[in-house]
């Protein structure tokens, strides 16, 4: 399953189909305010907010100088043209742009930015996908469709079939169930919202937000309902969306659940004209970075270091970083060719911490990118990862990619696993969509209304650990930009020995609204990253990096 972000949840939708199906306006109480913009930067003692203590962070490096830290976001893209990235985006100085040559011969003609692996010939991009089962249960279906037993030889891929087969059907009937749902509910606020943009004297192309419905004085039911699917949809999401990021958001999340249940199968050989399933050594993808769904990769971007100080969009974490977009996630589950590749593009052209804010069920190559990881860590790359929006313990249910290899060995050191966290202290402290694991899921970050820059100068807050991950390789960053010397395991290292447990304080098991367990039981360490512990930190040990 994709986690690009938790999207509409479905408690929301159900609330408001029904608000749109009861002919009695209600009244709702009123939504809760989101926290500060900046609060994943805050400190919870001087601000009250859970956030990773930056400003005393740079208060400790005050005055000392730092060495540019390459950063590589395995995501879906980047604006280029955003402000707030303008001079931190890493540049391949070796390659002359637009001339369609491969100028400094890596295989990868005029990759100014990064490259896309997604990306085909004529500037196309395979950019929505379906999920891993899908493809799979498709690919398997003529071979096992009608197999009741493994025969001699095939026990190993008949196994394999059963367990796509079981996660192919839990998908379809997911996806089946709420599709329609899906559908219904943008029908509803495609209607509604024009009743409410009639009643502002808004044009058709405007926007309007929770504070614009007071405005509203509703002379009839048809208006009044239309407030009150709105206020409840705003509620859920946060006062600070609009109209639109809300239907744009539910339009992408209809296209891919649509592309479960109606998959288009050829779209990979069509557009990027390779097979996923071969490991050939050919080059493809494209140089195109910017695309339609642009918008998480441009986020997790300024997550880890958007221009500081700049009067305009947000502080990125890291004050010295270059940014290099590697696409390779599309709306749907990524391949696994595609992120062995990305991962080894990163490390080839100087990444030394990579982002991969991404997930999935299944990993029908896991061999490949196993050994992208290992090639990471014989490089002395630190790789940052999302821990997943599904509320499952991933001890008990692996997602993917992970450090626990084919061939028995965990490869962990150089890997950092990251739940989410909300911004205040108490029972919901740990996102109610987190992935947790006590073995495999080191430290939690923000991941709860977490504000980030977008595509087209636009700015976005969300929820996901997609969040959390690039904030904690922010942190990373600024470590190794102050203290070069420090190895990829180092950086791990000073992550997670600083972030102090949080023991004792009773949460929301992710995923229930009942069951409480210890914040402290859910990762590793049992607590939140802080950047000013690990520079602390950091200031003490003796780098291991190689020359």
């Amino acid at each position: 399953m994709n986690i690009f972000r938790r999207l509409i949840p479905t408690t929301a939708l159900s609330a408001a189909l029904l608000l749109s199906l009861n002919l009695t306006a209600q009244t709702l109480p009123p939504a809760q305010p989101d926290p500060p913009k900046n609060w994943h930067t805050m400190d919870l003692k001087a601000d009250g907010f859970y956030g990773i203590s930056l400003t005393p962070a740079y208060q400790f490096i005050k005055g000392k100088k730092s060495k540019t830290v390459v950063v590589a976001t395995i995501d879906s893209g980047i604006d280029t043209a955003q402000k707030d990235l303008q001079g931190i985006l890493w540049v391949n100085t070796k390659e002359i742009p637009g001339n369609g040559i491969d100028d400094d011969h890596n295989g990868y003609a005029d990759d100014v930015h990064g490259w896309d692996f997604l990306g085909g010939p004529g500037g196309k991009v395979d950019y929505t996908e379906t999920t891993e089962e899908v493809r799979e249960y498709n690919r398997l279906k003529p071979k096992y469709g009608n197999a009741t037993t493994a025969t001699t030889g095939n026990e190993k891929e008949y196994a394999y079939w059963l367990s796509v087969k079981s996660t192919y059907e839990e998908t379809m009937a997911k996806s089946s169930a709420e599709l329609p749902q899906v559908q219904q509910f943008a029908t509803v606020l495609m209607a509604t919202s024009g009743y409410i943009k009639k009643a502002l004297k808004l044009n058709a192309d405007a926007t309007f937000t929770l504070a614009d419905l007071s405005k509203i004085n509703a002379t009839n039911d048809t208006l009044a309902q239309s407030k009150t699917v709105w206020a409840s949809v705003f509620q859920e999401e946060g006062p600070s969306n609009d109209n639109s990021k809300i239907l744009k958001d539910l339009s992408e999340y209809m296209a891919k659940i649509n592309n479960d249940v109606n998959p288009d199968l050829t779209a990979r050989k069509r557009i990027v004209g390779d097979d996923p399933n071969v490991r050939d050594g050919k080059p493809y993808g494209n140089n195109v970075l910017k695309l339609p769904d642009a918008s998480h990769g441009t986020g997790v971007a300024g997550l880890i270091g958007a221009i500081r100080g700049n009067g305009y969009g947000i502080d990125g974490v890291a004050d010295n970083v270059r940014i290099m977009s590697v696409k390779a996630v599309p709306n749907g589950d990524e391949y696994d060719k595609d992120i062995a590749n990305a991962i080894r593009y990163a490390v080839d052209n100087g990444a030394k911490i990579v982002n991969m804010s991404f997930g999935k069920k299944l990993s029908p190559h896991k061999e490949w990118v196993d050994e992208a990881f290992k090639y990471a860590a014989a490089k002395d790359v630190l790789l940052v990862q999302a821990s997943g929006n599904d509320n499952q313990d991933v001890d008990a249910k692996p997602e993917f990619p992970n450090a626990m290899f084919l061939d028995g060995t965990n490869g962990s050191d150089n890997v950092i696993n990251v739940g989410a966290s909300s911004a205040v202290l108490g029972d919901h402290l740990a996102a109610s969509f987190t992935n947790y694991g006590k073995k495999n899921v080191d430290v939690f970050a923000p991941g709860v209304k977490v504000t980030s820059i977008d595509a087209d100068a636009e700015f976005n807050t969300e929820d996901g650990t997609s969040f959390s991950s690039p904030i904690t390789a922010g942190v990373a960053a600024l470590i190794l930009e102050y203290y070069p010397d420090l190895s990829a395991k180092q950086l791990k290292q000073c992550i997670l020995a600083s972030a102090t447990p949080v023991t004792g304080t009773m949460v929301f098991k992710p995923g229930s609204t009942t069951e409480k367990v210890d914040f402290a039981s859910l990762s590793k360490t049992g607590g939140i990253v802080n950047a000013y512990k690990a520079l602390l930190f950091a200031s003490k040990l003796k780098g291991e990096r190689k020359k």
